[in-house]
């Protein structure tokens, strides 16, 4: 069991550099107009990145695996419901709201299932930032009634991230080996959605992957990357500070909605700074 109130300076590190990568795939996904498209993509480029990894690596062991065919499932859930926040809202409004939700869920979960209790300035730093990014919905102005839907779905969304982020953080240690639970982690999920876009366009499928192929391919490799760093560091730290700093990927993303997507930037900024003062609080925890 890791230090419920440690987290190394290399895991932050490459916890942060997780960030970056996953608001970056998020930005391509949701960039691509046809969202089946766009998230088949994303997992064909995953899928075939996790073969590359599960021929190299050695097998989980076998302790992990129950926790590793769960996870798969709950990831499904989760791109489903993410397809369809994209399909309803704003990058700027859901990605936010969908990031924000999950730290909060993880502590508690993190506390009952793997008795992890945060010290009281790293539960502080996580309050902050998981509050912080929460309101980033409202930089493009107050939701009305129109939005209900898209943050139904962004809610949900954080909700599948907080049960697989606890799920993956107890099997990852259990697995011996973090490449190879990675591997086979984004092999497992990478597959349903192609498979189901498949059977549902049928020879039209691969007409309408062409045009963004090399883009979404590209995302698939980048959620590989995010995924697989934040599960290192969750053998190295806490899971409730993991999830916290991870989450700063909405700064990124918040970025990324205003200049490639002109989404208003808005309350962003005063956010960016509050997210800031709750990655101190957890590294000085």
């Amino acid at each position: 069991m890791t230090d419920p109130g440690g987290l190394p300076l290399a895991a932050a590190l490459m916890v942060l550099v997780a960030a970056v990568a996953h608001a970056s795939w998020n930005a391509i996904a949701h960039d691509i107009d046809d969202k089946l498209v766009s998230f088949t993509l994303v997992g064909l480029g995953g899928a075939v990145c996790s073969l590359v990894v599960v021929a190299v690596a050695p097998l989980p062991h076998r302790d992990s695996w129950p926790y590793l065919l769960t996870s798969a499932l709950v990831h499904v859930a989760y791109f489903a419901l993410l397809m369809k926040s994209y399909e309803l809202g704003e990058f700027s409004q859901v990605y936010p709201l969908a990031r924000g939700t999950s730290p909060l869920v993880v502590t508690v979960l993190a506390a009952v299932f793997v008795r992890e209790v945060p010290p009281p300035f790293e539960l502080a730093g996580v309050l902050v930032v998981s509050v912080g990014l929460g309101t980033l919905v409202l930089a493009g102005g107050r939701p009305g009634r129109r939005d209900l839907p898209a943050l139904a779905a962004a809610v949900g969304t954080g909700l599948t991230i907080a049960a697989y982020t606890t799920i993956d953080g107890i099997g990852v240690r259990a697995s011996g080996n973090a490449a190879a639970y990675t591997g086979w982690l984004i092999l497992l999920q990478s597959l349903p959605i192609p498979l189901y876009a498949l059977a549902r366009r049928r020879r039209a499928l691969i007409r309408q992957l062409r045009p963004q192929a090399v883009r979404g391919l590209a995302g698939g490799v980048l959620s590989l990357l995010a995924y697989g760093l934040v599960l290192w560091a969750q053998t190295r730290g806490a899971l409730a500070p993991i999830a916290a700093l991870r989450e700063t990927s909405i700064i990124v993303g918040a970025v990324i909605g205003t200049i490639f997507f002109a989404e208003p930037f808005g309350r962003s900024r005063v956010v960016a700074t509050v997210v800031v003062v709750g990655i101190v609080l957890i590294s000085l925890a």
